[in-house]
């Protein structure tokens, strides 16, 4: 919706949260002018820290149009953090249904009311181990090409020095950087009227997490890897390494017996 929508609630976390960020972190904050002034928008943002969300948030607040972070269904339920969520017109993800397109209705109606989504498609924090974005899930590309909105790709990077990933303490000193940079529409328009497969998904999803990652590499001003990190190939292979390990095993044991 318009830029004046942002609310109570929003408002009363900025009021939290903002000073904090203000005194941990400095701020290299590029592409706002590529964030719509109104209608309803996704945003396809890479994920490295668990504090990344915070500061994004402040980044796009700055911006007028509130970012809604989707989250699970059940979260919506829990005393004050349920009254915080839907104050804040978070999304909820109803993982529990099989019809994929169902579990974003909620994503799809906020995007058709005139909201900004956001979304980190990788679905979980990086494991690449240069913390370049990962292979991503298909939700931001279903709820794209649905509702035919703009996708803006949008990369991070410095609150991961403050609290990298997985880590349980932060690293206040020296003062860290925020930077974000946003870029112009990802550009979907080969997908439309075209039927919504896993491969076209898979496709469409490609494009969006390519984008992010050219809005990084401009950040970081070096190149991220040729290939993005496929944790799920990662995991085969480590199966693989283990049984194989398993069978050099056994090998060894019986040779030992027959001596």
């Amino acid at each position: 919706m318009p830029r004046r929508r942002i609310g109570f609630w929003y408002r009363f976390a900025a009021v939290i949260c903002k000073p904090p960020l203000v005194v941990l972190i400095k701020r290299d904050w590029r592409g706002m002018e590529h964030i719509p002034a109104e209608g309803g928008f996704i945003t396809a943002v890479n994920h490295n820290s668990h504090a990344d969300p915070f500061a994004y948030a402040h980044y796009q607040y700055n911006t007028g149009r509130v970012p809604r972070f989707l989250a699970k269904s059940g979260l919506f339920r829990k005393g004050f953090i349920g009254a915080a969520m839907r104050g804040t017109g978070q999304i909820p993800v109803y993982r529990e249904t099989t019809d994929a397109l169902s579990a974003f209705r909620a994503a799809i109606d906020a995007v058709e009311r005139g909201e900004c989504v956001a979304f980190y498609p990788e679905g979980t924090l990086t494991r690449d181990p240069g913390l370049w974005p990962m292979v991503g899930k298909t939700g931001a590309a279903r709820v794209a090409l649905t509702t035919r909105c703009p996708v803006i790709p949008v990369a991070q990077w410095g609150v991961n020095e403050l609290l990298p990933p997985y880590a349980k303490k932060p690293h206040l000193r020296p003062r860290k950087t925020h930077h974000v940079l946003a870029g112009p529409p990802v550009d979907l328009t080969r997908f439309y009227d075209r039927e919504m497969t896993p491969e076209l998904l898979k496709e469409a999803t490609e494009v969006i997490m390519a984008a992010i990652t050219r809005q990084l590499e401009e950040i970081r001003g070096e190149k991220a890897p040729a290939m993005p990190y496929d944790p799920r190939q990662e995991r085969i292979e480590q199966r693989r390494r283990t049984q194989a390990q398993h069978g050099r095993d056994r090998s060894g044991q019986e040779e030992g017996q027959g001596t």
